[in-house]
């Protein structure tokens, strides 16, 4: 009974204290809307007569002629009024020119309103910004106006005062009837009390028992009566809730069980994923650590894998990957973890310390295994792997350290060849952190200009100088002379290839004038571009504006692209080898025979000469099969009107069986040495002398009988 009592006594303290509070709410919120309204028909009508003060003098006084001082004394009659604590005036140019700042202002008020230079001020009525009424009123009419006066007033601070004052004298009043209303609600309690009591043991009983199918019994239509059927009503409710409750609580436990899979495994191929593997193999590395053990860790990623999700898509590219992490992990033992880290690139974490031996057997397992045939829906689709493997005491129980470390030797792999395995060691990190210093020096070389021109020479079938080939060396302050087949390919990964390019470009332009020299005839210089200069959107008005400003005949330049380059990104690359040829450079296909060897991009592809890699060239005199290789591609070229050139000539013997094929172009250490310009401006560039020699040999091959000089 008495907690009971208790509880209706609380309720109705509650229910009178908050209505009280309601109401001195109300009435101080009506107050605080009232006063602020008052306050803005105020300051308007204040700022108002300032505004006709200013405006008066500014059009008496010119411009110029103490203006700010005659502001100022304007803005200062706002002292008469103590809540204006800032009036700013600013020229039609929105520059401040003259401020009062009330005297009274200090820093425990809050801060004030500042204008944004970023925000252009616009007359507008006074509104509240924080504690501040905030106005501002443009100073004439347009186009005559003068600037804007921007006035601020502290609002809460007399506010809160008089809200304070009104409290003061209605509080007593507001207490007195709070109390007299609460001891008239306190005699009626004894009426209410004997329903309330039964219920109240009716809900012990329910709580005790927890039998929710009890129901309450009490006759009459007043509020308890009410209550009692609701109790009634609830507990109806409350059975059929519980079985609810049954079945959510069990879809609510299939949902964990299925976020928590999606937190730590991967979607695709079902793998623990990246967070997973990573917080097990931190605890494995603390667990080996304390036993004083060792712990191997397997980075790899597929080769060839960006081909066929280019080519085929990404459904082709899904469908490889689950193939792959499938057999991979069938391989593995129980207690193995096979992780996909993102992408295309796998971890696997052997259960047990393995040895060399066993760590050998491993990869050659995983790597056969993985470069089997994958089907899908009749085609037969081939990746490889490139497998770095890492130990924990190498890397001393570093988790970053330890992943780093097998990824710098699966970048060994892929450089070796691919579809191999790489053991880490410290000469690896030497050789990483000499990459990073080139790749991270590239921007500064070519501000320092460390790069420079080396050119090589090319005879036309007469032995007459055709042109040269220009190529890029590096003159590193540190590692001294770099070739481009070193820091190229950084460049590329890093994403600074083009800014070479760009340099080849601009250095090939102010040295022809030079080149031209050579000779009577107009010389043809080459350069080279990468797969990225051919995605590169601004490379081409680079190379048109650079050949314009040096009065450059762009038939005197001729762009070589390889095979592979070119058909990367074939689309992109052959409307921009348009744009060259359209705007008069030639364009030669180099290492052609080395790299996708599709004949049916020739008739798509806008190119001028073929050349013939170095590779066939140099076994021309050692190798049947590379002489029909080389003869097929001049029948080629030929059928197809292209002029061809060959590269890597080191012999007469070649030279001539290249000649007798037809060959239209010669490049080799026979005639000259890549060298840079100023070597070249002082050689003997007559080459005649070797295509008239008449002392010959025969090379005898199946398919064609060459004669060649001496």
């Amino acid at each position: 009974m008495s907690s009971i009592k208790t509880a209706v006594i609380a309720i109705i303290l509650f229910l009178v204290l908050s209505l009280s509070f309601v109401v001195m709410g109300f009435l101080l919120f009506e107050y605080e809307k009232q006063y602020t309204s008052n306050t803005q028909a105020t300051l308007v009508g204040i700022t108002h007569n300032i505004h006709e003060e200013l405006l008066e003098t500014l059009q008496s006084i010119p411009a110029g002629q103490r203006q700010t001082t005659a502001i100022k004394k304007i803005l200062d009659k706002f002292a008469q009024f103590e809540h204006v604590t800032q009036a700013q005036y600013f020229d039609i140019n929105q520059t401040l020119v003259a401020d009062y700042l009330n005297p009274k202002q200090n820093n425990a008020q809050p801060s004030l309103v500042e204008h944004n230079q970023q925000s252009p001020l616009q007359p507008a009525p006074f509104t509240l910004e924080g504690a501040y009424l905030v106005g501002v009123v443009k100073v004439g009419e347009s186009p005559l106006s003068f600037g804007y006066l921007k006035v601020v007033n502290d609002l809460k601070t007399p506010l809160n005062a008089s809200k304070t004052t009104l409290v003061k004298q209605t509080l007593p009043t507001v207490l007195g009837a709070t109390v007299t209303v609460i001891c008239l609600a306190l005699l009626l309690l004894n009426r209410l009390l004997h329903p309330l009591s039964r219920l109240s043991s009716f809900m012990k009983q329910i709580e005790s028992a927890k039998n929710y199918s009890l129901r309450f019994s009490l006759s009459g239509k007043n509020e308890i009566a009410q209550l009692a059927k609701n109790i009634n009503a609830m507990l109806d409710t409350i059975n059929l809730e519980l079985e609810k409750n049954r079945s959510h609580t069990k879809t609510l436990e299939q949902q964990q069980i299925t976020m928590t899979k999606l937190a730590n495994y991967d979607v695709l191929t079902g793998l623990p994923n990246r967070q997973f593997v990573m917080d097990s193999l931190r605890f494995k590395l603390s667990e080996v650590k304390r036993r004083d053990e060792d712990l191997a860790l397997l980075f790899f990623d597929l080769d060839g894998f960006k081909a066929i999700n280019d080519s085929l898509g990404h459904e082709a590219g899904d469908h490889v990957l689950v193939e792959v992490a499938n057999r991979v992990s069938n391989l593995m033992r129980e207690g193995d973890i096979v992780s996909r880290l993102g992408g295309d690139e796998f971890l696997v974490i052997p259960n047990e310390d393995p040895n060399a031996e066993q760590i050998k057997d491993i990869c050659l397992r995983i790597l056969d295994e993985v470069e089997k045939v994958i089907m899908l829906n009749g085609v037969e689709l081939r990746v490889g792997l490139s497998i770095g493997i890492a130990k924990a005491k190498e890397a001393n129980y570093d988790l970053t350290e330890l992943v780093s470390n097998a990824d710098i030797a699966m970048y060994r792999s892929k450089a070796n060849g691919r579809g191999t395995y790489t053991m880490f060691s410290s000469a690896l990190i030497q050789d990483y952190k000499r990459k990073l210093q080139i790749s991270n020096s590239i921007l500064k070389a070519i501000e320092n200009n460390e790069f420079h021109l080396y050119y090589q020479a090319k005879a036309d079938v007469h032995g007459k100088l055709y042109g040269f080939e220009a190529l890029i060396r590096w003159h590193h302050p540190e590692f001294g002379v770099l070739s481009p087949g070193e820091f190229i390919p950084m460049a590329e990964q890093s994403g600074k290839v083009v800014d070479i390019t760009r340099w080849v470009i601009k250095r090939v332009a102010i040295e022809m004038e030079q080149i031209q020299t050579l000779a009577a005839h107009p010389l043809h210089v080459s350069l080279n571009l990468s797969a990225h200069d051919l995605r590169s959107a601004d490379l081409f008005e680079y190379v048109n504006q650079t050949l314009y400003q040096h009065a450059i005949n762009p038939n005197n330049i001729e762009f070589e692209v390889t095979e592979s380059a070119y058909l990367e990104s074939f689309d992109t690359a052959n409307e921009y080898i348009t744009q060259l040829s359209e705007l008069g450079c030639s364009i030669a296909l180099d290492d052609f025979g080395t790299g996708y060897s599709s004949l049916s991009y020739l008739t798509q592809i806008k190119v001028d000469t073929l050349k013939i890699d170095q590779q066939f060239v140099k076994e021309i005199d050692s190798s049947s099969r590379s002489r029909l290789v080389t003869s097929t591609i001049i029948d080629l070229a030929k059928s197809l009107q292209l002029t061809i050139c060959a590269e890597g000539i080191e012999s007469t013997v070649q030279q001539s069986y290249l000649k007798e094929l037809g060959c239209d172009y010669y490049q080799g250490y026979l005639y000259s040495k890549p060298i840079p310009l100023r070597s070249l401006l002082a050689k003997e560039l007559d080459f005649a002398p070797l295509f008239t020699d008449t002392n010959t040999t025969e090379i005898n091959t199946q398919d064609r009988v060459v004669t060649t000089p001496l």
